[in-house]
């Protein structure tokens, strides 16, 4: 080292010392040779303890934290597009030269890592400070007491929680107030049906002092009875009346219960909370179970207690499990998953009758005639929307009571928007079509896109809905829309639990189901997300390249 150089270092480093800026502490470590990826490749490294993505995009290389901050995936076994990277698990996406978040579930960011090519040598340096904190939370603003503009949230779920967070990362200085009817923080109710053990505080999305910090009020405890679209008021179940400049609507749905005498029974028993579920762990133990529903909550609970309840039985008013949302094929499978492990199902049938005695359950009388012994009644037979305080108002919604919304989640009047499962919206990828979909990873992107909207930002609702269900420690992915497909193009085999279905219609494809074909759906989600048309050619081909699969 020169002396030239040895004191301008020294010159910095008292500088920042004096401005209590100390140099900070890095590992970095020699991690491939320059010509080790081309364009558009990726790969794991290790520096230090840290796990990082070593990406080159555009001839330069990028690194970033390799665990998806969603539920820790691997992103090295992901798919890289352009400047993003999708998650093989989930679909969560991160830009991949600054960590962003560009895609949910997830709803942090990644850490990025100085690269540094050098002699043909790729260095990475992580900070110390930064090991073992995989996530980072993008920059937010904070109230200005300034400005008197309030911006309401109805709903203490997604929508409303990536609504506040928006607002405040694009630096909205104004009141935001969020209104649940919980008693809790916004929560992650994906797990509600895969951890019904688990402890409230242990699914919390954010920490009271998150809310505390970004000053995002959170009223707990408290319903919306009507809304004044006029006076921009709404009156809450406690009396009090709130005002607001803009509102989103995200009151989301709820369980619908049987239409049959005996509900009102005890051990009669819906999940929609963390406490309906720990109620459902412990009251299952050693019980007779009757399970009503074989969609994606009834089959998760069913699942879940195989190994607690005395017997578990299921009963389905179609011939097959999932048939209206992964087809038959998918659904025998899991039926028989199920089966295998003790589940009795009866398919094409209905309660009729819950009943009783001393006011506990005692059997389940079907329609078909059929008597089933039980101690324990789960329902799980869909949802209603919760839009009743909004009947008498000049919001529109459709024959089903669902708010209609458009591209940028904007109902029929101004300032006021509406959000997550109990939206009507165009969903792009399908062309517009009108749906409603009950999906996490869908109320986080309209709560996103709500915010912009409130900012007068007109930024078009573009995601493709993606979800995943567990069964038997075993997990189907499932990514686009494909319900009214006419065609199924199979890879693998169902019976070797090993398979992608590609759903077709028009012959394109719509959707993809998959189970043990990482990461072969979040490659359809991104093709589908950036409007590739996957033709029924390309979908039947033997070549399983463009899914990055071996031949199955």
């Amino acid at each position: 080292m020169s002396d030239v150089t040895y004191y301008f270092m020294a010159a910095v480093t008292v500088i920042g010392l004096v401005a209590g800026l100390e140099p900070e502490e890095e590992v970095t470590d020699v991690v491939c040779d320059e010509s080790d990826l081309r364009d558009g490749d990726m790969m794991e490294v290790e520096v230090g303890d840290h796990n990082v993505l070593l990406v080159r995009c555009d001839g330069v290389y990028s690194a970033i934290s390799n665990q998806c901050t969603h539920y820790g995936a691997p992103l090295s076994k992901g798919v890289l597009s352009g400047h993003r990277v999708r998650c093989p698990w989930h679909g969560s996406c991160f830009n991949v030269k600054t960590g962003d978040l560009e895609e949910y579930p997830g709803i942090d960011g990644l850490p990025c890592h100085k690269v540094k090519v050098e002699n043909n040598k790729v260095y990475v340096s992580v900070k110390k400070r930064i090991q073992g904190q995989p996530k980072r939370i993008k920059w937010m603003g904070a109230r200005d007491q300034a400005v008197s503009h309030t911006v309401m949230l109805l709903g203490g779920g997604a929508a409303s929680l990536m609504c506040a967070e928006t607002l405040r990362q694009e630096n909205y200085g104004g009141r935001i107030i969020m209104v649940s009817r919980d008693d809790l923080l916004p929560y992650d109710k994906t797990r509600l049906s895969k951890i019904m053990n688990a402890e409230s505080d242990s699914l919390l999305m954010r920490r009271v002092e998150f809310f505390h910090k970004y000053d995002i009020e959170v009223w707990l405890k408290k319903e919306a009875l009507s809304i004044d679209t006029n006076k921009k008021t709404v009156t809450f179940d406690d009396g009090l009346i709130q005002g607001f400049d803009q509102i989103l609507i995200a009151t989301g749905c709820r369980a619908k219960n049987l239409d049959c005498p005996g509900v009102d029974l005890e051990n009669v028993l819906m999940l929609e909370t963390p406490e309906d579920a720990r109620s459902i762990h412990y009251a299952c133990m050693g019980c007779r179970t009757v399970v009503v529903g074989t969609s994606f909550v009834g089959m998760e609970v069913a699942a879940y207690m195989i190994d607690m309840a005395s017997s578990i039985t299921i009963i389905g008013s179609s011939e097959l499990p999932y048939q209206k949302t992964l087809g038959p094929e998918i659904g025998k499978v899991t039926m028989m998953m199920l089966e295998e492990r003790g589940v009795t199902f009866y398919m094409n049938d209905a309660v009729a009758e819950v009943q009783g005695e001393n006011r506990r359950v005692k059997a389940v009388k079907l329609k078909s005639g059929i008597t089933i012994e039980a101690d324990l009644l789960i329902v799980g037979i869909g949802v209603n929307p919760n839009s009743e305080f909004l009947k008498g108002s000049p919001i529109r919604m459709d024959s089903r009571n669902f708010v209609i919304v458009d591209k940028y989640m904007r109902t029929n009047i101004a300032d006021i928007y509406c959000a997550g499962d109990l939206t009507s919206f165009p969903l792009k990828m399908a062309k517009g079509q009108y749906v409603s979909i009950g999906h996490w990873q869908v109320a986080q992107a309209h709560g996103r896109i709500a915010a912009l909207s409130m900012l007068r930002r007109e930024v078009e609702l573009n995601t493709v809905p993606f979800y995943w269900t567990v069964l038997l420690g075993r997990t189907i992915r499932y990514a686009g829309y494909g319900e009214g497909y006419t065609e199924m193009v199979l890879k693998g085999k169902f019976e070797n639990m090993k398979f992608l279905a590609l759903y077709l219609k028009e012959d394109e494809v719509v959707a993809a189901a998959g189970l043990n074909v990482e990461p072969a759906v979040s490659v359809v989600a991104e093709r589908l997300a950036e409007g590739r048309v996957i033709t029924k050619a390309e979908a039947e081909s033997d070549d399983l390249g463009w899914l990055k699969l071996q031949p199955m």
